[in-house]
């Protein structure tokens, strides 16, 4: 292989010429005789038993140049990319200069994109918004009323009618115009008053019935019910109360903290719910503190970043949302299936944060070079071992999964964005 011109066009973009070593090619046409004169029947020779100079005599001299060309390309373009300096992004086109096939060089042509020249300055000392965390009695009040309720028990009502909050025990059977519609009987069914689950009017009209009451409840479906057939119609459904039923807090003492903790009194318990409240907090503050800084950097970088980079970037987001769902015991087609999305959506909805991803990458390696960040041997054998113990895959196996040089490419990032956090003014 031998590069012959190099052109760097605007917006990134690249032009290469390069030639295929002869000796390469030769080898490789000769691997592709020797795959297709299986299937070459030439007049009197049998199947498979046609010399290659006859074959090309019947079929033309470049009968075997695309298959060998393919071949050789591959490892070509790549030696010709690293002679040129070149860090190319996306999948480049290619074009035959020259095929060589009347003995002269074989010269290609290759068009593509490579990473975009970044600028960017005033990355130290950005000013961004932290929030100061406090936490306060009524939270903690709040937190612990919900464990209050994770710990409720259900107790049977006998003395009084329905009351909102309550869990009414009902059947029921609807009908429009006097005729029964699919969905509309239900027996010994448990309904939370005020939840909301069912059509709006209908456990407001339960409210004040007691066990045994049988009646009527009249409701409209809305507008835009998901039954279109039933959407807007008023509807009649014959209901009884068979049982009533409440949920039942326990009081929130001492002998309630030992209950669902580990601590010995109300108070200390309390006091634990605000330390976790407040690491809670804390970690929602240091998010929205990132995500300031992160949104502070992208306003200042300068580049023309080409668009393959942003639409790789967006298959690396949608290959990571396939392998949660299956992670779930689903997959992408079965989602779309069920949600009624596409690909297409799914790419769009996807590609703001694709694009932000690619934008804060550039940034920081940028950064990373203009500080002169360095990443030690040690630091990535610590960072294999991470990997490896958080996957809980073998270290051999990580390594030959990861090169080494992409693992400190990744430290290179997470020390620009520490050098960055560290210069970041807080304000409150």
């Amino acid at each position: 292989m031998s590069l012959m011109k190099k052109e760097l066009t605007e917006k990134s973009g690249f032009t290469i010429e390069f030639s295929i070593d002869k000796e390469a090619y030769a080898k490789a046409e000769m691997d592709a005789y020797k795959k297709q004169v299986k299937s070459i029947t030439v007049p009197g020779f049998r199947k498979g038993k046609a010399p290659k100079h006859i074959i090309e005599r019947m079929y033309g001299k470049g009968v075997f140049f695309e298959d060998a060309i393919n071949a050789c390309l591959p490892e070509a373009f790549e030696a010709a990319v690293k002679e040129a300096e070149l860090d190319v992004v996306g999948g480049p086109s290619f074009d035959i200069v020259t095929d060589g096939l009347d003995g002269g060089d074989i010269v290609l042509k290759a068009t593509g994109f490579v990473k975009p020249e970044v600028k960017i300055e005033g990355y130290k000392g950005i000013v961004a918004k932290k929030k100061a965390v406090r936490v306060t009695a009524k939270e903690i009040d709040a937190e612990l009323e919900q464990v209050r309720k994770r710990n409720a028990r259900t107790i049977e009502v006998t003395d009084r009618p329905v009351k909102s909050g309550d869990i009414a025990n009902i059947n029921y059977e609807g009908s429009v115009d006097g005729v029964p519609f699919d969905g509309g009987k239900g027996e010994d069914h448990d309904l939370t008053i005020g939840s909301g689950a069912f059509i709006p009017g209908f456990e407001d009209q339960i409210i004040g019935k007691s066990v045994g009451d049988e009646f009527d409840v009249n409701v409209t479906f809305p507008t835009e019910y998901h039954a279109k057939e039933l959407a807007g119609k008023a509807a009649v459904f014959k209901t009884k109360v068979n049982a009533i039923k409440e949920e039942q807090l326990p009081e929130a003492d001492d002998e309630f903290a030992k209950d669902v903790s580990e601590f010995d009194t109300l108070d200390e318990y309390k006091a634990d719910l605000k330390d976790k409240i407040a690491k809670r907090k804390g970690q929602e503050a240091e998010t929205e503190f990132d995500n300031a800084i992160v949104d502070a950097l992208l306003s200042k970088i300068e580049a023309d970043i080409p668009e393959p980079m942003f639409v790789q970037e967006t298959e690396n987001y949608v290959r990571d949302y396939d392998n949660r769902l299956r992670m779930n015991g689903m997959d992408l087609n079965t989602y779309f299936k069920y949600t009624g999305m596409t690909l297409d959506a799914l790419r769009a909805q996807l590609r703001p944060q694709a694009e932000k991803q690619v934008k804060l990458r550039l940034a920081l390696e940028t950064i990373a070079k203009l500080e002169a960040l360095t990443v030690s041997d040690e630091e990535v054998d610590e960072e294999y071992k991470r990997l490896a113990d958080a996957y809980h895959v073998e270290l051999d196996k990580v390594k030959d999964m990861i090169a080494a040089e992409d693992i400190k490419a990744d430290l290179l990032v997470g020390a620009a964005m520490k050098l960055v956090k560290e210069n970041t003014v807080a304000k409150a």
